[in-house]
């Protein structure tokens, strides 16, 4: 690198581009963290159970055995979809109440693609 930095940069800009490097590792690291995280839902009075990870993958599922009426399987097959899609959302929301806490509610666009 020349002697005063990027030719034709200010030292504003970089700070700028300090700033966005800085928040880039951050955000990697926070999507790391989210990841890892597991979120449990229930539906149908609690009688099916799914945690899923910050991945969106399902980790568990429970279901009581009351639960299983052979006369109704497609009432079981809805509490568990929506115990995942519930447990999905929660992930979520999570990740993204936290990349706007990290970023200060600013719209970073394409990059929210990324977590």
């Amino acid at each position: 690198m020349a002697k005063g930095g990027f030719r034709g940069m200010s030292m504003g800009g970089m700070s700028m581009i300090k700033q966005a490097q800085k928040m880039q590792q951050e955000l990697l690291k926070m999507q790391e963290e989210m990841e890892t995280k597991e979120y449990t839902a229930t539906a149908g009075g609690g009688m099916v159970s799914a945690t899923v990870n910050g991945k969106h993958q399902v980790l568990a599922l429970s279901i009581k055995p009351e639960a299983v009426d052979p006369e109704d399987v497609e009432m079981l097959q809805d509490m568990i979809l929506a115990a995942i899609n519930e447990a999905t959302r929660m992930g979520e929301e999570a990740t993204s109440a936290a990349v706007s806490k990290m970023t200060g509610g600013m719209n970073l666009g394409a990059l929210s693609g990324l977590l």
